[in-house]
């Protein structure tokens, strides 16, 4: 006797060993970076949660947060990610607002897009806004040369709806099989000008992000957009949400983005306790180094930003017994790969020659973040 979900069993409860859903995190369970409100910003795209991004070229239209509002999700969910305008913003033409989620092409390259063998997919998701009316998004290939608008209707306010739009897959353009490039890039528009919005229905060798007509969530002030539950499968209906375990869910999202010693992180444990120690030995100058393994291979060599200095009785201190302190006046990474990079550590007061290092903790928290997004 096994502990095998059976078939049956996988189709009435949603839960699944396999990878039916190919987004990452659909039910917004995971927010490795914040759970604050995060704002539009025109230079880059930012998570309010994991592996799910907000852009905006104008700065400032609109915010996003991991349960915003506070409102109760639809059932069978915790999360969602609740998204608010900032003011009665008209899009112009060239204006794109957006919601969504790059998908690799390692999970994509089975459907077969860009030939006479492209499969059938079911985007489904749950929705919920202060407006109602026509909304839609989009689906992309990596060179953003081949989209799919899609529309779909919110029918009553401050209510969650589910809705499932059935796409046929491209069998024109050009797709990215199996690498760790962008296969399908998954958006939802929030207030998209004409240049960026074209026919629902229908594949387009043309750039758009949303259909023609759709609702504009920043042209209403205070407006909210509500949703959870985002699932891409093979096939033309729509199945149950496909629940994944918390720790499964997490390896996923770390393939993408890594942190340690930050607020998230230190969260999850006691108040002043640090989240993990790191220790150095010093290479007989001033720079004390160690290895650093990720936890989880990641999808490319990742970018890495340190923050944060330790002080004398904090949270860097010295020797092998523990004892002694010293002043760590930087802290910085090389030599870095796609499963780990070797860390720095800089500005010691004596020669002692062993260092451990707590993250997080102290008015001179110390910690990193690594990201491979796409």
């Amino acid at each position: 006797m096994t502990n095998a979900v059976s078939l049956a069993q996988q189709a009435s409860t949603g839960v699944s060993q396999g990878f039916k859903n190919r987004i990452i995190n659909g039910a917004m369970v995971i927010a490795q970076r914040t759970t604050s409100a995060v704002t539009n910003d025109s230079s880059d795209a930012l998570y309010p949660v994991d592996r799910f991004f907000i852009y905006g070229n104008v700065n400032s239209k609109f915010t996003a947060q991991q349960n915003a509002g506070s409102v109760t999700p639809p059932a069978g969910f915790t999360n969602y990610v609740g998204i608010t305008s900032l003011s009665s913003y008209s899009v112009g033409a060239s204006d794109t607002n957006t919601f969504g989620q790059p998908i690799e092409g390692f999970n994509t390259a089975d459907l077969n897009w860009g030939t006479a063998n492209a499969k059938t997919v079911t985007l489904s998701f749950w929705v919920r806004s202060s407006l109602t009316g026509t909304f839609g998004g989009s689906l992309l290939n990596s060179a953003q040369n081949r989209s799919y608008p899609f529309s779909y209707t919110i029918s009553s306010a401050n209510t969650w709806e589910q809705k499932s739009v059935t796409i046929a897959g491209d069998t024109s353009g050009t797709w990215v099989g199996a690498t760790n490039g962008v296969g399908i890039r998954v958006v939802f528009g929030l207030g998209v000008g004409s240049t960026y919005s074209g026919t629902a229905g229908a594949w387009s060798s043309s750039l758009y992000y949303a259909p023609t007509g759709a609702t504009s969530v920043v042209g209403t002030n205070g407006a909210t957009f509500y949703i959870t539950g985002v699932q891409l499968e093979v096939g033309s209906t729509a199945t149950s949400f496909e629940y994944l375990d918390y720790g499964r869910s997490l390896i996923q999202c770390q393939r993408y983005f890594q942190s340690v010693g930050t607020t998230a992180d230190i969260a999850y444990g006691s108040s002043g306790t640090a989240p993990m120690r790191i220790t150095a030995v010093n290479n007989g100058g001033s720079q004390p180094l160690t290895g650093w393994q990720y936890p989880v291979a990641m999808r490319a060599t990742p970018s890495i930003q340190t923050y944060g200095a330790g002080v004398a009785g904090g949270n860097f201190v010295t020797n092998d017994s523990g004892s002694g302190s010293a002043t760590q006046s930087s802290f910085s990474s090389t030599d870095i790969g796609f499963k780990g990079c070797r860390i720095n550590l800089t500005g010691r007061s004596n020669s002692a020659y062993q260092y451990w290092v707590d993250c997080g903790t102290g008015s001179g928290q110390l910690g990193w973040t690594q990201s491979a997004e796409l």
